[in-house]
């Protein structure tokens, strides 16, 4: 598990931390009911982020993405992501994944406080932007059987 926590992180470190300041939200329930950025993402940019290596997505999960090889089985199929979670829940979860289970191994993408074995580049900072989140968040809801 250590060799899976430090290979993830020294994926993300090589996508490059982005330099934003988080910006304020409210969890209700078990979700983010409103995007970070005010609007709706744009679900084509948020798949081309899902499978980008530098992301981390597509080493832990797969999906329905037939021209993407060697997918990860760590984590849930993201296949019909929609019908499971809503835009809210998928919102907390791309936000701070341990809210729901404190010994994740998905990194927290829109958090820079109380994180442990964080790269230099990443102190302070998320590792995804806001629009970024909400363009994943865009594009996993899309995903319905």
């Amino acid at each position: 598990m250590l060799a899976i926590n430090l290979a993830v992180a020294d994926l993300a470190v090589a996508g490059g931390a982005k330099a934003e300041h988080l910006v304020p939200y409210r969890i209700v329930g078990d979700g983010i009911p409103e995007s970070l950025t005010g609007s709706p993402g744009d679900a084509a940019r948020g798949r081309a982020l899902v499978l980008a290596r530098s992301t981390t997505c597509i080493l832990c999960h797969s999906g329905p993405f037939p021209e993407t090889r060697f997918q990860g089985d760590l984590a849930p199929d993201l296949r019909d992501a929609g019908n499971r979670w809503s835009a809210s829940q998928l919102r907390l979860r791309l936000v701070d994944a341990s809210r729901f289970n404190p010994q994740t191994i998905m990194p927290s993408y829109y958090r820079n406080d109380d994180l442990v074995r964080v790269g230099r580049n990443f102190a302070g900072k998320p590792i995804l932007a806001a629009a970024e989140i909400e363009d994943i968040v865009a594009f996993l809801a899309t995903l319905r059987d």
